[in-house]
């Protein structure tokens, strides 16, 4: 497949890194690789055993999951105290309601499945599905991503009159050196990107902090408006609006990256 012969996207994703960059490459296209952030387990490991033990025992009624990385650095952290059998057990037990499609592929790793799925994947898609329910009495775990509190979902919790149990089981952290960082900023800027993909709001914010750090946020800002941002979902459009970019692709419905492969690939065969 050549439908994306003589583009150049830029991949700042971490994880699935080589994936999506040869998603884009299998169909013609050149992947710029850098990856803006790194996924570490949380460096206190004392806060997130002491909540695994609570769930173990019992202690949720429900549990929100923001992400599937959580689940599986839930898993581990379980695994490492010797209690993942445990934790999967008492997965099975609560009522789990996941974000997206990330943390529900997360779930089918251990064979279960999601209750309560929003329309929309983020976390006013959440707070308007428990709109729906009782939740009074009620103790709800919740998977943070990052270090982010979300505090909108915990205020949202704590009027509906359940006890909100959060958990931050990982952190960002800088993947690459800035001088990569700044590299792609350049590229940008003279023009060389045609599509920055985004896979996550903490892509965005890095980005930026680079720019400012360097000098560099007018060039990005100039290089920006000749470059197709993409979005694989409304949590990294939301925060790229929020920086002054404009998100104008991003999957409908399956927020996915064979999903945004697909969606960028027909925006520039449209554009051609």
């Amino acid at each position: 497949m050549s439908e994306l012969a003589g583009k150049t996207i830029a991949v700042p994703e971490t994880r699935e890194l080589d994936v999506l960059a040869r998603l884009f490459e299998k169909r013609g296209a050149t992947a710029i690789r850098c990856p803006l952030v790194a996924i570490l387990d949380a460096p206190d490991p004392g806060p997130v055993e002491a909540w695994l033990l609570r769930f173990v025992a019992g202690g949720c009624d429900d549990l929100i999951l923001l992400t599937g990385e959580g689940l599986r650095r839930l898993r581990g952290f379980a695994g490492r105290a010797g209690i993942e059998d445990r934790f999967v057990a008492a997965l099975g037990q609560v009522r789990r309601i996941t974000r997206g499609p990330k943390p529900l592929r997360a779930l089918r790793e251990v064979g279960l499945e999601t209750d309560l799925q929003p329309e929309e994947p983020t976390t006013d898609g959440i707070i308007a599905l428990l709109s729906g329910y009782d939740l009074g009495g009620r103790t709800v775990g919740v998977q943070l991503y990052g270090e982010e509190p979300n505090l909108p979902l915990m205020e949202i919790l704590r009027t509906a009159g359940a006890t909100a149990d959060p958990v931050a089981p990982y952190v960002y952290a800088d993947k690459v050196d800035g001088e990569r960082v700044a590299d792609l900023i350049e590229r940008i800027a003279s023009g060389v990107v045609d599509v920055l993909a985004l896979t996550s709001a903490s892509q965005v914010k890095r980005l930026w902090s680079v720019a400012r750090a360097r000098g560099l946020d007018d060039a990005l800002r100039d290089g920006l408006s000749n470059t197709v941002v993409a979005a694989v979902g409304p949590v990294a459009a939301d925060e790229a609006r929020r920086a002054g970019m404009n998100p104008t692709i991003m999957p409908a419905r399956v927020h996915a990256m064979k999903t945004l492969v697909n969606e960028i690939t027909r925006a520039m065969q449209a554009a051609s």
